[in-house]
Order: structure tokens, then C-alpha cells, then sequence
């Protein structure tokens, strides 16, 4: 497995990949309305653009024989209202292909989220993760993330509940 950054030329890539492993993880726990509103909302080529080219959003991405099977989306944007410290990084998104889950991949992606926000002077990685998604809560809390508060995602016009957790380095 390779791990290397997203450049410009992953827009579209990343569009399709972050679309499909979040329709994927989010579907079935979702109506079809409110997941294609998010969707949309976040996954467009242009969108992607935007981000790929913001320097405080670096997406770290998962190949295995040059093919992408996951990737993270990492927020150095200090200004966010769930921000807890000011030296923390969000781990905004991490996200793999179904096949690949539980081989590895998250494992991969989190010590390379580790390593970058170190290599970038953060002091803690926080993220949101959805109260109705206990795998992932499993997985963060075995990296050693705690809960430290709460906040609102809008997943379309559904108000849902987010735990934060934390992580200090």
C-alpha cells in the first residue's frame, strides 16, 4: 500500500471515491433524499478543486497498485466552531472501499494522519464521528481518540448527532 498526497488532478477521483464509500457507509441508515443532498453538497469535481487547492485541507490518499482504495481529508482551518485547540488538525474524513475495510487501509491512514499533523506542529486531532456509527467509534477509540463534547451535521434537511473526539499526539 501507498500512501501519498492528493493533487488537482484527483478531483474527479476523489468526487467518485468519496461519493460511492459514503453512499456505501451511509445509505441504508439514511433516506435516498437526504443522502443525494449531501452528496451533491459535497462531492462535486468542483467542489473537490476548491479543497485540493486550499492549502489548509490536505487529502492523504490510499493506493494499492496505483489504484485508490481510501483516503483521508485533513482541516488545518483553525477558525471552526468545534474547534477545541488551536494547534488540532480535524480528521474531517476517512473513508475506504468496502473490500478493503478491516485490511488495513484505516490503520494506514491514521498513522499518516498522525505523522502529518505532527510534521505540521499540531498538538491533537479531533474529528466528528456519527453517534449511529459504532464501528468507526471502535475503530477511533483503539487509536486512543476521547470524547470530549458534541455538535450538530447536517446530513441534508437531518439533523444528526456528532460525537467529537480527540486525540493528543
Amino acid at each position: 500500500m501507498n500512501i501519498r498526497y492528493g493533487i488537482i488532478d484527483d478531483a474527479k477521483m476523489l468526487s467518485e471515491l468519496g461519493a460511492k464509500t459514503f453512499y456505501d457507509s451511509f445509505a441504508r441508515d439514511n433516506t435516498p433524499e437526504n443522502i443525494a443532498i449531501y452528496l451533491k453538497k459535497s462531492f462535486s469535481i468542483d467542489i473537490q478543486k476548491t479543497e485540493l487547492s486550499n492549502p489548509e485541507i490536505v487529502f492523504l490518499i490510499a493506493e494499492m497498485e496505483g489504484i485508490p482504495i481510501g483516503y483521508v481529508k485533513l482541516n488545518l482551518n483553525h477558525d471552526h466552531d468545534s474547534q477545541i485547540d488551536p494547534k488540532a488538525m480535524e480528521l474531517e474524513r476517512i473513508y475506504a472501499e468496502q473490500e478493503y475495510i478491516g485490511k488495513g487501509v484505516g490503520k494506514e491512514l491514521m498513522q499518516a494522519c498522525r505523522n502529518e499533523a505532527k510534521q505540521r506542529g499540531c498538538d491533537r486531532i479531533w474529528l466528528g464521528v456519527w453517534e449511529k456509527n459504532p464501528r468507526a467509534i471502535g475503530f477511533y477509540k483503539k487509536w486512543g481518540f476521547k470524547e470530549v463534547g458534541t455538535h450538530l451535521f447536517m446530513l441534508g434537511n437531518d439533523p444528526q448527532k456528532d460525537f467529537i473526539l480527540e486525540l493528543e499526539l
